[in-house]
């Protein structure tokens, strides 16, 4: 297990490198961002717009699927005031929203003045599938991952909607394997790092048949072409930067969450709509050796509002923080007891990172500062 010397990244996420100079593949990723023509990008987008601005009739000129966050509302705002799209907003609703998330929704509808559409999925299906996915392969929210593409593509389909404006590529973004080029199209978003190459087939048994799962079928691209319904990354055109998306969104009454940050997070802003998506993010600390903190913190790194030295002391002091706000909501939710919970963290512990001194598991290669004289320092320049 190694880390970046420029941020705090392991090289044990799926599809980090780190290069001879000690810095990792996101960095890397990072810099190539600050060179991009972004003004050019934004004039590509422009012609996009454009092109099927009215194309659909009385109808609308594109999707942003949306959860109420910072990003959604940015997104909302961008398509909306700049680009002067009829936007539709679809929205996955959530089994357990927090208040939070519930009313920053509703502000953002609000303000923004967009219709709203909200998919609900049938309870007993959802709760089954998540279940399995996160005994199976310790990842919950596969089961939503999956319905949020599909769900949102679908609906692009039924209504004849030519566009579909998604957030970032989050393999470009923050470092993933399935991509570490930028490009504009979605299309292959069903093949993304949450969904790797697993279908809603996989989990399919005698008590959940092929009529339970409509909304977790993602459209054919045949489907898609036939009906010009085109899919993109709104980070391809404009430069994605989370906290300046929170200064906007506060604009429209998005609120942070009111009692600070949650167990392991150093923001308080970020995911805070669901109750069950937590303990999804903390499974990656068992099978990879980082979580939350280091998400965090890295993404302050490459946007210059955090050196490595203020992230390594806070990564270590939040990294062994258990998501304990939400934890008997996710046991009930999935009908498990506290000792079928850690029967199954425990089957995906990656003991080759980890190790177990005096009755307590520990990281086996700690995160530590670095010589001075061996850091190297991100230019930014926009």
């Amino acid at each position: 297990m190694q880390y970046c010397n420029r941020c705090v990244m392991p090289d044990t996420k799926p599809g980090i490198t780190i290069d001879e100079e000690g810095v990792c593949s996101a960095c890397r990723s990072n810099e190539l961002k600050r060179k991009i023509d972004w003004a050019g990008r934004r004039e590509e987008l422009r012609k996009i717009c454009d092109a099927v601005r009215g194309s659909n009739g009385k109808g609308y000129d594109c999707i942003v699927p949306v959860s109420g966050g910072k990003d959604s509302t940015y997104q909302v705002w961008m398509m909306k005031e700049i680009y002067r799209m009829n936007v539709l907003c679809v929205c996955l609703g959530t089994h357990l929203p927090t208040q939070e998330g519930i009313e920053n929704l509703n502000a953002m509808v609000t303000n923004l003045r967009v219709d709203l559409l909200k998919i609900h999925l049938k309870q007993s299906v959802y709760r089954k599938i998540r279940r399995k996915c996160f005994v199976e392969i310790g990842e919950p929210n596969w089961a939503e991952h999956c319905a949020m593409f599909a769900s949102v593509t679908k609906i692009a389909l039924l209504y004849r909607i030519p566009l579909i404006v998604w957030g970032e590529d989050i393999a470009v973004e923050f470092g993933g394997r399935t991509s570490n080029v930028q490009t504009p199209s979605a299309e292959e978003v069903m093949k993304n790092d949450l969904i790797k190459s697993r279908r809603i087939q996989d989990w399919l048994d005698e008590t959940m048949t092929e009529r339970n799962v409509f909304f977790y079928h993602y459209p054919s691209q045949e489907e898609l072409k036939k009906c010009g319904i085109r899919s993109i990354y709104l980070g391809y055109y404009d430069f994605w930067d989370g906290r300046a998306h929170l200064g906007l969104a506060e604009k429209y009454g998005f609120k942070p969450r009111r009692e600070g940050p949650l167990s392991g997070n150093v923001i308080d802003y970020d995911n805070i709509d669901e109750k069950l998506c937590e303990i999804n993010i903390w499974m990656k600390y068992i099978k990879f050796g980082f979580w939350r903190p280091t998400d965090q913190c890295c993404y302050q790194i490459w946007n210059g509002r955090m050196t490595r030295e203020e992230a390594v002391k806070l990564v270590n002091e939040k990294q062994d923080e258990f998501p304990v706000e939400y934890f008997k909501d996710f046991l009930d939710y999935h009908q498990l007891t506290q000792d079928e919970f850690w029967s199954v963290v425990e089957r995906f512990r990656n003991h080759d990172i980890w190790e177990k001194v005096n009755g307590r598991w520990r990281l086996k290669v700690p995160l530590t500062q670095i010589p001075a004289s061996s850091q190297t320092q991100l230019e930014l320049v926009k």
